[in-house]
């Protein structure tokens, strides 16, 4: 009887181990993918501002990395942002495009360890189009 116990313990450890690898990475990926959702809202409240002041790409990166600081914090400086204008003009009726670049670090045990990289890059691209009349080349 009481080698029953034993070995009932050992499986619930085991199991309980397994169920806790398992709940860890569903909280990895609904925390991944939040964060990917505020940097396409980010990427969006960019390519808002620059479809009418297309020229002030310095205020395009002021609005992208002052539209959230948590649980995403936008404003340091591992955060990239990338504002092309994919036809060449700023012409009206082209396009705007903002990429947003973030590093997730990766909590989820042993994963790191399979990727041989502890950061995920997570990206968001919005494309608008360019509604301001005037047209700086």
């Amino acid at each position: 009887m009481n080698r029953e116990r034993g070995q009932s313990l050992v499986e619930l450890g085991i199991s309980f181990l397994f169920l806790m690898f398992l709940i860890s990475g569903a909280v990895e990926f609904g925390l991944v993918f939040s964060q990917y959702v505020q940097l396409q809202d980010a990427a969006q409240e960019g390519a808002l501002y620059g479809s009418m002041f297309p020229y002030d790409t310095v205020s395009i990166e002021e609005r992208i990395r002052g539209a959230s600081q948590t649980p995403i914090d936008l404003s340091i400086p591992e955060v990239e942002i990338f504002v092309s204008y994919p036809d060449g003009s700023l012409c009206e009726g082209n396009a705007v495009t903002v990429n947003v670049v973030y590093p997730h670090k990766i909590f989820m045990p042993f994963i790191p360890q399979l990727l041989g990289n502890d950061v995920l890059l997570l990206r968001g691209e919005v494309t608008d189009t360019i509604l301001a009349q005037d047209c700086n080349s």
